[in-house]
């Protein structure tokens, strides 16, 4: 039989505990912000602004890309006639971007128009 002596195993303090925890806690928050709004300009139509941010390690996207992330929450949203007519990833480096696929967090935003105003001459 293998006793182990109180003094000899590992022990985790409270605090660094709580260090790890809070840790894990802002990771998880921080690899799944999005944002959705909706100014209703008529009755029936309107502009909307999606944002996403997600964090990439070594080419890997957490949880997903900031872009796919922003696009399915308009997709969830199943707003008719939506035209997107601004799409912007931060921080876009051009040819550099290889520089922000070992570690960095982006941000993307779309910005469009849903609905129908009446304007279109239906």
């Amino acid at each position: 039989m293998i006793s182990t002596a109180p003094e000899s195993s590992p022990r985790m303090t409270p605090k660094s505990r709580r260090a790890r925890t809070l840790l894990v806690l802002l990771l998880g928050a921080l690899a799944s912000c999005a944002s959705l709004s909706f100014e209703r300009t008529t009755q029936t139509s309107g502009t909307f602004e999606a944002t996403g941010v997600a964090i990439t390690v070594l080419k890997i996207d957490v949880p997903k890309s900031a872009l796919q992330i922003t696009r399915e929450n308009l997709a969830d949203a199943n707003l008719a006639n939506m035209q997107i007519e601004e799409v912007e990833v931060i921080p876009d480096l051009g040819w550099w971007n290889w520089v922000l696929d070992i570690l960095s967090v982006r941000r993307a935003r779309i910005a469009g128009r849903w609905g129908f105003d009446g304007g279109d001459g239906l």
